[in-house]
């Protein structure tokens, strides 16, 4: 899979699921995860085979969980907009009641953040020590 310039500057590795890469989305303001689909030339969710379909949402249940555990959040936001960045992905986002864009979506709401390498570096930990307890 080639990833989109924008997708991996926007982000950090975390791991490889069977059909998806997980990266850490780099705003900061919210925990924030992307998962792409490890298939060439993909816009759509109806781009994948059913099978891939099928394998994508448990991916998504499963990254989700995790994000609920690392991060306990009120609410989880999943999207897979791809109006500015058509390669296939979806968002994962923790959302809270007292973080900044609450309860509104994230997108343009400018709350922006930017992490710290000691941020980013215990962010990735932790997503990474909770996947390895699970993979």
């Amino acid at each position: 899979m080639i990833l989109d310039s924008r997708l991996e500057g926007d982000s950090y590795y975390i791991t490889d699921l069977a059909l998806c890469q997980v990266r850490l989305h780099h705003n900061a303001a919210f925990p924030w995860v992307l998962l792409t689909p490890q298939r060439p030339s993909l816009c759509e969710i109806i781009d994948l085979t059913p099978e891939d379909q099928h394998t994508l949402m448990q991916e998504i249940a499963f990254v989700s969980q995790i994000m609920r555990q690392v991060f306990e959040p009120k609410k989880l936001n999943i999207a897979a907009l791809g109006n500015i960045v058509p390669q296939l992905h979806i968002h994962i986002i923790a959302r809270y009641e007292t973080d900044a864009a609450w309860p509104h979506p994230v997108w343009n709401s400018g709350i922006t953040s930017a992490y710290t390498d000691p941020e980013k570096q215990e962010k990735i930990g932790l997503l990474k020590k909770a996947f390895a307890k699970t993979l």
